[in-house]
């Protein structure tokens, strides 16, 4: 029956929901135990670089180019190799990076703390301020909305499309209310939903005139050489635009390798201006004395450039691009046309997003989770956690092995259908 669910009669809901409650009572009896929540590489691609851990060994000349020794201290910002690796990587000259350790959640943190601590070039401290606000794109990333709600910061929904935030909204808050202090970004393959933002989005972005001014864009290019297909998406580069327009100091970009190499044990960098790295730098010398250089030179040799970084991403690819496929293919044939879901086809990233009908998410991923498989928590990708629509929910494919995934997807499938006859009978009382 592919009519859609809406144009059912009472009596037809009454019979579908019958047929739908037997088969999950088949799908519960199978006893999954299945994790979706988060986007983990799966063993597969694991394995697949476990010769990163042979590119250094007791032989090894564990100096870098310049004769620096890996083994001391010293390089606060980074060695030289890595630096030029993770500039490529994101497109940025390389006297515009520091080369941190595992994680950029880990710097997005840190870079929040320092705004609060110790303000920004000069400005008042953020925790001096009685109000401070950031832009929330929704739906995103919900480590983000956790950093932000951590230090009391009130955070605003901004809708995302498909060419990324909507900008006349966030041109009337930065431009006009000196409260608004930052705007979380995944430019590139948005988390959760694949989006890219068009070239437009990102020249208005850098022609911001914000009220205030110790405004920052949190420019997370997390997914940037991500691609799923030859093809990829391609992302302009902020900082270009930003020279343009005279704003090169309201970027902070952030970048890893931890959907690269090992993500528990990657390199991370932040991007930004010299005025901006300068301060940056001065606060840090009091907090470390420097990453961890020998996975930094791991790293650049195991790569050597970009066309390196580039081959190895390929491979990354063939793993997870069928797993998308998969899962594309069983939304497209169980639940077209039934006007009870629509999704994303991301070309890059690690999710695809789908969109429910209204109230339904929660008893989606509840039901779900009943018969054994955990997906991320409904609302997850909204700040505090509230979806005002209760539609949206993070698909992460890349974790299962294809034949978990073909198992979880179908159970997935059946939830939503459930869910959505038991709503639109609710609707009907």
């Amino acid at each position: 029956n592919m009519k859609a669910y809406s144009e059912l009669s009472r009596e037809e809901l009454l019979t579908l929901k019958n047929e739908l409650e037997k088969d999950y009572e088949k799908e519960k009896a199978k006893g999954l135990k299945l994790d979706m929540s988060r986007g983990k590489a799966s063993v597969a691609q694991l394995d697949m670089e476990m010769d990163f851990l042979d590119v250094i060994n007791s032989t090894s000349d564990i100096r870098t180019r310049s004769g620096v020794d890996c083994r001391n201290y010293g390089l606060l910002d980074g060695i030289e190799g890595a630096k030029w690796l993770l500039a490529d990587m994101i497109g940025v000259s390389k006297d515009m990076i520091i080369v941190f350790g595992n994680s950029s959640l880990n710097i997005m943190y840190d870079t929040v703390v320092r705004c609060m601590l110790f303000g920004v070039l000069g400005s008042t401290p953020w925790c001096k301020l009685d109000k401070v606000k950031f832009l929330c794109p929704v739906p995103g990333y919900d480590r983000h909305f956790a950093i932000t709600e951590q230090f009391g910061i009130e955070m605003i929904n901004i809708p995302m499309t498909e060419n990324g935030p909507d900008m006349d909204l966030v041109e009337k808050y930065v431009n006009n209310d000196s409260a608004v202090k930052g705007i979380w970004c995944v430019p590139k393959y948005s988390n959760p939903q694949g989006y890219t933002y068009s070239d437009e989005t990102v020249k208005r972005f850098a022609a911001l005139k914000p009220a205030a001014e110790d405004f920052r864009i949190f420019w997370d290019n997390a997914y940037a050489i991500h691609d799923l297909y030859e093809d990829g998406d391609t992302l302009l580069d902020i900082f270009a635009e930003c020279e343009k327009t005279g704003n090169i100091d309201m970027v902070y970009e952030f970048c890893s390798t931890s959907k690269v190499t090992f993500p528990g044990s990657g390199i991370s960098a932040i991007a930004a201006s010299k005025a901006n790295l300068d301060s940056i730098k001065s606060i840090m010398t009091i907090q470390t004395i420097g990453p961890d250089k020998l996975n930094q030179l791991r790293h650049t040799r195991y790569f050597d450039d970009m066309e390196g970084l580039k081959a190895h991403m390929k491979k990354h690819a063939a793993i997870i691009r069928p797993k998308f496929e998969a899962i594309l293919e069983v939304l497209e044939r169980e639940l077209g046309g039934l006007g009870i879901g629509s999704w994303t086809n991301p070309r890059g990233g690690y999710f695809i997003s789908f969109e429910s009908m209204e109230g339904c998410a929660k008893s989606i991923v509840q039901k779900c989770k009943d018969a054994g498989v955990i997906l991320t928590g409904a609302g997850a990708t909204y700040p505090y956690k509230k979806d005002p629509a209760d539609s949206n929910i993070r698909i992460a494919p890349t974790f299962p092995s294809e034949e978990e995934l073909a198992k979880a997807t179908d159970l997935f499938v059946l939830c939503v259908k459930l869910a959505s006859v038991e709503k639109l009978l609710s609707n009907m009382q």
